[in-house]
């Protein structure tokens, strides 16, 4: 079973910065899409960035553009979320998924397979 784990997550102030991590056991990241989505308390599971097969293209939403950046290492088996310039309304569990490529409809997550744990991001004000 494909099943990503997100890692990186941890308490920060408004304005810091954290980097999170995506990374798979047991198979190779390299022929997927990845995409970091985020859920905060009572809202939709709601679409952050993907990053193609390739890495050479990465889509944002629009309330993290300019802030945050999506980038593979596929030799770590890895896909990272540098976050900067982080808000209070950035605060949510994070999570990584796997599609095929990511497309003109990257930001539904019903399109997404191996949705694992999440880590927690909180950043106070």
């Amino acid at each position: 079973q494909l099943q990503l784990v997100a890692s990186g997550g941890g308490l920060v102030q408004a304005g810091g910065s954290l980097r999170l991590s995506c990374a798979a056991s047991g198979f190779t990241l390299d022929y997927y899409a990845i995409g970091w989505f985020r859920q905060a308390p009572g809202k939709e599971r709601e679409g952050v960035s993907c990053i193609s097969v390739s890495g050479g293209v990465t889509n944002y939403a629009d309330s993290v553009k300019g802030r945050f950046t999506i980038s593979r290492d596929n030799a770590k088996n890895t896909v990272y979320l540098q976050m900067n310039s982080l808000k209070p309304e950035d605060t949510a569990v994070y999570y990584c998924a796997l599609k095929a490529a990511c497309g003109n409809d990257w930001l539904r997550s019903i399109r997404y397979n191996g949705w694992g744990q999440g880590t927690q991001v909180t950043v106070s004000s």
